[in-house]
């Protein structure tokens, strides 16, 4: 016997002890698809046979058992289930979580149980057992369907039972294997002339239908590329041309080219169409009036495959590997892929209110506001101005028959495709063409990402990212990033990015040095990276700068409102500004140089996003020069002299033993003298007094991203050619990168990119930045640092302190671990790209800000600062 059985299903199976149930169990099911009374019995009381711990066993089945069907797993169910009452609760968690209850009966004699359980000696029950077991069976047997068991296989032989083979088949609506791509079409209501224009827009061209019946047209259409159109339903009603929509769309299904789901208006139609008692509202009186018009001896077959055609219409769609799912009203996540009433009339009508407004008309729950499936769904129903994303979920009706056009959504480009209505077919009962306004409205989206949800990102959370899958952050580490974002952070929809951290490259052996070049080049080469770039690394702090080509783009592409055309912020996600006017007169500068680059125009966006060092450090880092780095310098100035005068007067004083030991010391603290002059000397070149923008400089390095693309897949030289552009259209404020390619695997180049950080770090600067040529490096253990910065002797001075180069110091620091450092380097730089990407998708602002949240997690992560 073949017992087909639906791959989501909650499996039950019912039989008197001794039928050979666990048997079965175990022969077509997994171990961990089988949940057992006997087992939860002994996991509860230690003995599987303990009748007292019954109800505690079924306790943990159900428990397990409704995970099991929330997660979308086959679950069966191995227990007597004799009795209506038992099974009772099974059903009702079938339909809570939307899956088909499916009985399996195994119905043997009862002399062939009563002599398995004698040969059990964990079956020490009398006869009578069996017996009232096998009377209850059979009293049930008739009313399974009536319980609500949507499919039910009764085994009445062992023979039967041995011969069976369970066959897993998919629901009507997983269509998980069809990647498309599709041309998903809103709601027509008889707008055929607008359909037959999108479509042939979409790409689509005629052809016959085959089969041809009475009152029929044989005209489909079907893509010579392969795309197939799926319709979100309400094909009928309304519209002029009712007929010749359902014939293009049931042609178009017929012949493989289209998927249709129902709509509530097909729906009523096909309840008309089966006598049943419907009002004849809302442009179903039209949709009559065509029928009734057929020719008398064609009327009846029409109708009665019109029937046939709409009652085989599947609820929902779920698409593209599980990514993408069509339903007519929408449907929440945990309702995709799964069949029941409720999930019909989800996808149908949607979820009320049970209210009305002021025009007669549900109000309607907004259940996209608090979709968080990683699915895609595309619904229409409710006809809206224009198609508008709200957490991965958009609708496509936009009234054609109202008036207002007829929309695709292409897949997977996601790309939106409309044609005009000709004329107004009939009046809305609600308005929903908007008023014309200056400003750019706010998508819901925007909207809704007006408040975001700490449940969102607290805890601990697993990120998943293309660069390098998962990153953990950790629940302690949240909550202290938390505290900086609700307390510190800029305007969250300005904060699409924040940079992560760097590591230095590997510790040196050279006399006197913690750094050198040759390690950071060595590490690139073992990477297989045979060549590099090397950036100046600027005397500034880390700066983003987000800036749009108006302030109608940061309206429609960020939501802000206000006049604002972009931010500038800290690496911790703070303005980097507390002067709103200073801002925004640098935000206007950096516009203008970009307009004068023509990047607008050539990246084909209206707003970029630019990782840069911002100059002077001391235009940010003010209170920590003053409190830590002066601060020693000071004491250090005003104490060592005093020190090394008043042991030179000892010394004048004492004999010759003692003598050479106090020049010894007094020779440490001349050392001690000198290294904090340097160390004053170091820090004070990263300071200058900023008094107007004229007194700031800007490099920006990195060309992040622009509309429709995080710049990635471009090469370090393309980022500062690009950026050396919009340098050179103002000077006084932007800084081109100076930088060196050095070709990893020649000792002579190598030589060069050694004496050109020699250069920068002899005249005082802090060193250089080494990076693969292309922006991604894929090394013998995944994704390389994405950077690794090689700092100067002098600048360390201010990093490690004024004496740090003393050799008993050095060689103490030569023992820093970096394994940690750059595990964090690659986290954030995983996130950070992968927050951009989001952004850059237009997915949901929480699902951008749990990368940003991530990095500053990670930042709270305990590492040795100095690194």
């Amino acid at each position: 016997m073949r017992i087909s059985i639906p791959k989501l299903s909650l499996v039950v199976l019912i039989g008197p002890s001794g039928s050979g149930k666990s048997t079965f169990a175990r022969t077509h099911f997994l171990p961990t698809e089988v949940l057992s009374s006997d087992a939860c019995r002994g996991m509860v009381a230690d003995d599987p046979n303990d009748q007292a711990a019954t109800n505690d066993a079924f306790d943990v089945l159900h428990f397990v058992a409704a995970k099991r069907l929330a997660l979308g797993r086959l679950t069966a169910i191995d227990a007597t289930n004799v009795q209506p009452e038992a099974r009772a609760p099974l059903v009702a968690l079938a339909r809570k979580y939307h899956c088909l209850p499916v009985a399996v009966v195994l119905n043997l004699p009862e002399d062939v149980c009563q002599e398995r359980n004698r040969g059990r000696a964990d079956r020490a029950f009398g006869p009578h057992v069996v017996r009232n077991q096998r009377s209850q069976l059979r009293r049930s047997l008739k009313g399974l369907k009536r319980e609500g068991f949507r499919h039910i296989f009764v085994l009445d032989s062992v023979e039967a039972i041995e011969a069976a083979v369970i066959e897993r088949v998919p629901l009507w609506n997983d269509r998980t294997h069809e990647a498309g791509p599709f041309d998903i079409i809103g709601d027509v209501h008889g707008c055929a002339d607008e359909l037959e224009q999108l479509l042939e827009r979409l790409g689509y061209g005629k052809v016959a239908a085959t089969g041809h019946e009475p009152g029929w047209s044989n005209v489909g259409y079907a893509h010579p590329e392969g795309r197939k159109a799926v319709f979100v339903g309400d094909l009928v009603d309304r519209g002029p041309r009712v007929l010749d929509v359902l014939s293009i769309v049931r042609n178009m299904v017929t012949l493989g080219s289209a998927l249709c789901v129902p709509g509530n208006h097909d729906m009523k139609l096909l309840k008309k169409l089966n006598g049943r008692d419907v009002q004849i509202t809302h442009g179903l009186a039209e949709t009559l009036a065509e029928i009734d018009a057929l020719p008398a001896d064609v009327r009846p077959a029409f109708t009665k495959s019109l029937a046939g055609f709409l009652d085989g219409l599947v609820s929902h769609y779920v698409l593209d590997g599980g990514k993408l799912v069509v339903a007519h009203a929408g449907l929440k996540a945990e309702m995709q892929g799964r069949g029941s009433g409720k999930v019909r009339d989800f996808a149908l009508y949607g979820e009320t209110t049970g209210e009305t407004d002021e025009f007669g008309l549900p109000v309607r729950h907004n259940w996209a506001a608090e979709y968080r499936g990683a699915a895609t769904v595309v619904y229409g129903h409710t006809p809206v101005p224009e198609p508008d994303w709200l957490n991965r979920t958009v609708n496509i009706d936009t009234g054609c028959v109202f008036g207002g056009k007829l929309t695709a959504l292409r897949w997977p480009e996601r790309e939106f495709v409309s044609v005009p209505a000709a004329r107004t077919y009939c009046e809305p009962a609600r308005p929903f063409l908007p008023e014309a306004a200056q400003a750019p409205p706010l998508t819901a989206q925007q909207v809704y990402d007006d408040l975001l949800d700490a449940e969102d990102v607290l805890g601990k959370r697993i990120v998943t990212t293309r660069l390098r899958g998962s990153v953990t952050v950790r629940a302690a580490h949240a909550t202290a990033a938390l505290e900086v974002m609700s307390r510190f952070a800029a305007d969250p929809r300005w904060l699409i990015y924040l940079p992560p951290t760097m590591s230095p490259s590997e510790t040196t052996a050279e006399p006197g040095l913690l750094e050198h070049p040759a390690e950071a080049f060595a590490y690139y080469r073992s990477q297989g990276a045979p060549q590099v770039i090397c950036e100046e690394k600027h005397m500034g702090s880390r700066a983003v700068v987000t800036v749009c080509r108006d302030e109608r783009a940061a309206g429609e592409r960020f939501g802000v409102t206000g006049g604002e055309i972009g931010i500038v912020t800290t690496r911790t996600g703070r303005r980097f500004f507390n002067d709103a006017d200073r801002e925004r007169q640098f935000l206007d500068r950096v516009r203008a140089a970009v307009t004068a680059a023509d990047l607008w125009t050539s990246l084909g966006t209206t707003w970029v996003c630019l990782d840069c060092e911002l100059m002077p450090w001391s235009a940010k880092a003010q209170e920590l020069l003053k409190a830590q780095y002066a601060a020693v310098g000071s004491a250090g100035r005003a104490a060592l002299p005093r020190v090394v005068a008043s042991l030179a007067s000892a010394g004048a004083r004492l004999r010759d033993g003692d003598k050479e030991k106090l020049e010894a010391v007094a020779a440490r603290m001349e050392r001690r003298e000198q290294g904090v002059q340097k160390f004053v000397d170091a820090y004070r070149q990263y300071c200058w007094p900023v008094n107007s923008l004229t007194d700031l400089k800007l490099a920006p390095f990195h060309l992040l991203a622009s509309e429709g693309k995080v710049h990635t897949d471009k090469a370090h030289l393309w980022h500062l050619d690009t950026l050396a552009d919009v340098c050179r259209a103002d000077p006084d404020l932007l800084v081109a990168t100076a930088h060196k390619v050095v070709d990893v695997t020649d000792p002579a180049a190598v030589a060069e990119g050694i004496a050109w950080w020699t250069e920068l770090t002899g005249r005082g600067g802090e060193g250089m930045v080494v990076k693969p040529l292309d922006f991604l490096l894929r090394g013998k253990r995944g994704l390389a640092q994405p950077a690794v910065k090689c700092r100067g002797r002098e600048y360390l001075r201010i990093i490690y302190g004024p004496d740090y180069t003393a050799d008993e110091n050095l060689s103490r620091l030569r023992s820093r671990g970096l394994a940690h450092k750059r595990s964090l380097a690659l986290g954030e730089f995983a996130l950070g790209v992968e927050g951009l990407e989001r952004f850059v998708r237009r997915e949901p602002l929480r699902r951008v800000h749990e990368c940003v949240f991530g990095v500053l997690a990670l930042e709270s992560e305990p590492v040795d600062p100095r690194l």
